[in-house]
């Protein structure tokens, strides 16, 4: 019967982005266009950062160690993998018997650019990327041209890796009601995070992470589970917080939101939590999503303003920008800028795209669930990002 569901999802979300992709020839073309060569980068030999010394590894979670760049341009940075096998001598029993035999993969880009008085302080702003359904990480990277943006404006990316063991298309569970409670990959991803940030120089107090689709999903709840440790999440056509609770439930959501739980998913986690700081959030969201369609933006726009304790009365600023060109170098989509502040500061960022399908806005057209048209997300998260940092 699980299975049969499954299945049942999984052509429900074919079927959905048939009416986008025009015909499932197509996006099987596409995806195979995801399958690039690989050129070798430069590879540093000695760490970037002298001033901030390396920690011993943790026990159990492999170093990564320098792969070969995506195609193109190699980029100046260092392009890193490994796979995170979570060290079980340091658990409670319940989380050992949870992981048992799991692990996984991550690729990690650090840059080369010269680092500023305070990262030398400090250590390297850290993205998490979470990738979306029938996505790997470096198509995801690829696909986002995150890591040339990281290397500008000196940011440390990571990627974590969904294993086709754990679902056939890679796609987080973020409709299962123990990831969403913290359990499942939850776990894992925050132990890459942990791992890293234990290995590398990071900014403990500059942890970001964001996705899209149903990497948007598990973005959130990783956020949602361990605030203490992201300091804002960017959500990329992400599904409402707390419903599905199978996958055909999912399919609802995605389809519908869930207004049924927009509230009390919030409200559960704030009883459990009394203490929850807030959460800067941007939400990113394309009009013509047929996937996860705008109604789920409008219930997340709700959640946040509930988990941010964000008062009826709050400032809200609303900026109007015009497409580009029809046929212009550089096109670019309608949108709205929606900022909801509390005093000067804004804690939640919604912006509304005209026209863009289930796609990373300004992306790597030639990848599946990329476009073309601007204004660039990649960019939009991380000068929002960069706004915000945990208070430690």
């Amino acid at each position: 019967m699980v299975r049969s569901v499954g299945a049942q999802w999984l052509r429900g979300l074919m079927r959905a982005g048939k009416a986008q992709q025009r015909t499932t020839s197509k996006l099987v073309k596409q995806l195979g266009l995801l399958a690039v060569p690989l050129a070798k980068p430069k590879v540093r030999s000695k760490p970037v950062l002298k001033a901030v010394p390396r920690a011993r590894p943790a026990a159990g979670a492999a170093v990564p160690a320098p792969i070969r760049a995506a195609a193109g341009k190699a980029l100046p940075g260092q392009w890193l993998t490994a796979r995170y096998v979570p060290p079980t001598d340091l658990m409670a029993l319940a989380d050992v018997a949870a992981l048992a035999g799991r692990s996984m993969n991550y690729w990690l880009y650090l840059p080369a650019r010269a680092p500023s008085l305070s990262v030398r302080q400090k250590g390297w702003p850290l993205v998490v990327m979470l990738h979306g359904c029938e996505q790997s990480a470096t198509q995801f990277a690829q696909g986002t041209g995150m890591n040339r943006l990281a290397e500008q404006k000196g940011f440390a990316v990571l990627y974590p890796q969904q294993s086709l063991g754990t679902h056939a298309h890679r796609c987080w569970k973020w409709y299962d009601k123990p990831t969403q409670d913290g359990g499942g990959d939850v776990r894992l991803i925050v132990g890459i995070i942990e791992h890293v940030a234990h290995n590398c120089p990071i900014d403990r107090s500059r942890i970001y992470i964001g996705g899209i689709s149903a990497g948007a999903g598990m973005a959130n709840i990783v956020a949602l589970n361990h605030p203490q440790l992201i300091a804002a999440v960017g959500l990329h056509s992400g599904p409402v917080f707390g419903a599905g609770h199978n996958a055909l439930g999912a399919l609802g959501v995605m389809q519908h939101g869930a207004s049924h739980r927009t509230d009390s998913a919030i409200a559960e986690l704030l009883a459990r939590s009394p203490d929850f700081p807030a959460m800067p959030t941007i939400l990113i969201q394309g009009e013509g999503d047929r996937v996860v369609r705008a109604i789920n933006q409008t219930h997340l726009t709700r959640q946040s303003l509930l988990l941010n304790r964000v008062p009826a009365d709050s400032a809200v600023s609303v900026v109007l920008k015009p497409g580009g060109r029809p046929g212009s170098r550089n096109p670019a989509n309608a949108h709205r800028i929606s900022d909801f502040r509390v005093g000067k500061k804004v804690l939640l960022r919604v912006a509304q795209i005209a026209h863009l399908a289930h796609a990373w806005s300004g992306g790597d057209a030639s990848l599946a669930f990329n476009a073309k048209a601007g204004p660039s997300a990649s960019k939009m998260m991380l000068e929002f990002f960069a706004q915000h940092r945990r208070e430690r």
